[in-house]
């Protein structure tokens, strides 16, 4: 644990001196938001966006007013982690499951070195760990033990459950980073109401040994999740055609559905170097941010 923490730690400075550098010190940069807060309320001008207006000012004194907000100077950042069977695929210490808590681990403590309210939501097919958010040296320690030593109750996957519980238990409008491989069906329309809740990030993380499986003829194999022995003809031109198939169309439904729903979306292969990555994510995202 020691050394992975070390290891962590090392990404962590590597990614806040990147960012830091691209945007000169602004406060929270690595995890600015677009999240404001309710300020006060304003007499309407010319101009002034309608969907902003006080109604219920506007009705009590006769006149029209707007609200006004301010830019969130703490962010809450919550991570919400798949560690169902499914994500075991890969090499020895590079499986999806490991690169996804690396992960989580490395913007984690970035988050907590500034000074952001951190929380996590680890899940399978049901809720496995969640850690409200907060911040200092000792939250640093339950967050990590968290992620890496929780031991998991179950093997299945089931992203609209997650999504349901993060709606539901989440009440401040936060940044989510969601590290899934994303391996399942119908979680859309939550996923969708989380981004209109809340600035959401997805990191899909994928493992070419998914599709590039060797020509073995029939062979039996273990599915994780179900916990059973199946057979499968891994030399068949229909079914690696549509192994590939699947897998490609997975990638490309939840890149699309993305773009389209305004979300920060990133593919991680486990033998990649997921921190450059991650710096370009983020640089690109930030940019946009003040864009905006």
């Amino acid at each position: 644990m020691k050394a992975l923490v070390k290891k962590l730690r090392k990404y962590e400075i590597q990614i806040r001196k990147a960012i830091n550098s691209q945007m000169q010190g602004d406060f929270h940069s690595v995890f600015k938001g677009s999240g404001l807060e309710f300020d006060d309320i304003r007499p309407y001008q010319y101009g002034d966006d309608i969907r902003s207006i006080d109604w219920r000012s506007t009705a009590k004194y006769d006149h029209t007013f707007v609200k006004k907000y301010k830019e969130t100077k703490e962010q809450t950042v919550f991570f919400l982690l798949d560690i169902s069977a499914s994500q075991e695929i890969g090499s020895k210490g590079k499986q999806k499951i490991d690169i996804g808590k690396e992960i989580c681990g490395v913007l984690a403590l970035v988050g907590l070195k500034e000074s952001s309210q951190v929380g996590l939501i680890s899940f399978s097919d049901v809720k496995e760990k969640f850690v409200k958010a907060g911040k200092g040296e000792k939250h640093s320690s339950e967050i990590l033990s968290s992620i890496f030593e929780h031991e998991r109750i179950s093997r299945k996957t089931d992203l609209n459950k997650c999504i349901m519980y993060a709606l539901n238990a989440i009440k401040r409008r936060s940044i989510i980073i969601f590290i899934s491989d994303f391996i399942d069906e119908g979680y859309e329309n939550n996923l969708k109401a989380l981004a209109k809740r809340h600035d959401l990030i997805t990191i899909q993380i994928n493992d070419r040994r998914e599709t590039h499986i060797p020509r073995l003829g029939i062979i039996p194999v273990w599915d994780k999740e179900n916990g059973k022995k199946i057979w499968v003809n891994t030399s068949s031109a229909g079914f690696r055609n549509s192994l590939n198939k699947t897998y490609k169309e997975n990638k490309t439904h939840l890149a699309n559905f993305c773009r389209k729903h305004q979300i920060n979306y990133l593919s991680i292969d486990t033998e990649e170097d997921y921190v450059p990555q991650l710096i370009k994510m983020f640089k690109v995202r930030n940019k946009s941010l003040k864009r905006a």
